[in-house]
């Protein structure tokens, strides 16, 4: 059995001396890229009936791999080669009915769209008592079938955050490709990422006297894919492991899905398991989300499964470490497409009052997919785990440094954050 510590990625804490100056991102063109004839659509998603807005929205052009997500502030910016002929967006989300909108040219930016919950009638009545173990282990046993037979090439935007208290410290951002293979083969071990284009910012404040480091952040994309990672979550040994019980049913893409939640039997092992939610398709027995968080019931364990480093004198205490990981279906098979983890701690010093609390978030989503492609990615060229963006590169000042690749759009507070930062780098 492999020790899960080796599969997620692990925060560094260190104590800084000084902070170093910003200097040049690197850049490289994708060759993918669209630089002519652009479509650039921007607005928020919202609750038909609240007005609410919609966190993590699919936003996609249909027909093509072409997508993003909403962000906190339920915004989102697409940008898109015009195919000529009328433009289309389809939003999808959890618990809505799937909404296809016609693009006008002319006013594309700054609109709301709306989504409604779905309400939906089973096409049978269920007899007999749902065996979520059995959904569980019937939607692993069909991953062959459900998942990409080819391997893939996948365009992604990252983005990583550190906020000491409710202020950022540190922002990386990267467009990234990760190389995929066949989910025939299950493993991750010729799965990896390269950096296109990246920059970072960060406090120059003398009081942030602690730096707090994500090793392997852009790998999101590879070790957090549960489906083609099981040591993660799903492989069979794990399952054993686990209590499952069934408790929905709900809608993603306008199929229906069983929710099975799932959280750790009384066993005794050196690490940490997770409590969540598995969403798997009624129908194809496809696994399209999956919600979890580590069970912080040990904190010794948790502890152990995040850091890797920290200054002798000070005391480490995690609270909270989850992940959400979602798939797209396209045309009989499931793609991934988004993932988020979250991490949150405390760090006091000794002989000192109070204590500090942190939180790490990193997120990815795929904005474009090319299948079979004619190379995959070094191992020379590719972001190894034991790397961390923030110390590659730091410069923000660019205000069209991403130029036409797709991002996830900032939240309102990241933008006024960003501002802050470059201000104060400025001053110093």
């Amino acid at each position: 059995m492999k020790d899960m510590n080796t599969t997620l990625c692990k925060l560094w804490l260190v104590c800084l001396v000084c902070w170093i100056c910003p200097s040049v991102a690197v850049a490289q063109a994708i060759t993918e890229r669209m630089n002519e004839n652009i479509i650039t659509v921007s607005g928020v998603v919202r609750d038909q009936k609240s007005n609410r807005k919609l966190e993590y929205v699919n936003v996609y052009v249909p027909g093509t791999n072409i997508g993003t997500v909403t962000n906190a502030d339920g915004a989102f910016t697409l940008k898109f080669k015009d195919p000529g002929g009328r433009v289309y967006l389809e939003f999808s989300y959890l618990g809505y009915k799937s909404n296809q909108v016609e693009v006008d040219r002319l006013a594309s930016t700054g609109n709301d769209y709306f989504l409604t919950q779905s309400s939906f009638r089973l096409n049978e009545i269920v007899v007999s008592p749902i065996n979520p173990r059995w959904i569980v282990e019937e939607a692993v046993d069909k991953v062959k079938q459900n998942y990409s037979p080819v391997s893939t090439l996948n365009y992604m935007f990252y983005r990583e955050t550190v906020q000491k208290r409710n202020r950022y410290i540190t922002i990386s951002e990267a467009v990234t490709e990760a190389f995929k293979t066949s989910y025939s083969s299950i493993g991750t071990a010729r799965d990896r990422v390269r950096i296109k284009k990246s920059r970072s910012v960060a406090s120059p404040d003398i009081r942030d006297t602690l730096s707090v480091k994500l090793e392997g952040g852009p790998n999101l994309a590879t070790y957090v894919d549960a489906v083609k990672n099981p040591d993660v979550l799903l492989e069979s040994e794990y399952i054993d492991m686990y209590e499952y019980t069934f408790d929905d049913f709900v809608t993603i893409d306008d199929r229906v899905q069983y929710a099975i939640k799932f959280k750790p039997k009384p066993v005794m092992l050196d690490f940490p398991l997770y409590v969540g939610t598995i969403f798997i398709d009624r129908e194809s027995m496809g696994i399209s989300r999956i919600e979890f968080s580590v069970d912080t019931s040990d904190p010794d364990k948790v502890t152990r499964m995040m850091l890797r480093k920290k200054p002798a004198s000070m005391r480490f205490r995690a609270q909270n470490l989850t992940y959400l990981v979602t798939y797209r279906y396209q045309g009989g098979r499931y793609y991934l497409n988004y993932v988020r983890a979250e991490f949150k701690f405390r760090c006091d010093w000794k002989r000192r009052l109070f204590a500090t609390n942190y939180t790490v978030v990193s997120e990815m989503v795929v904005t474009n997919r090319v299948d079979s492609p004619l190379e995959s990615i070094s191992y020379k060229e590719s972001f190894h785990n034991s790397d961390v963006l923030s110390d590659k590169v730091m410069d923000f000042y660019d205000e069209e440094f991403w130029e036409d690749y797709n991002i996830i759009e900032p939240t309102e507070s990241l933008e006024e954050a960003v501002g802050k930062l470059r201000k104060a780098i400025e001053k110093k």
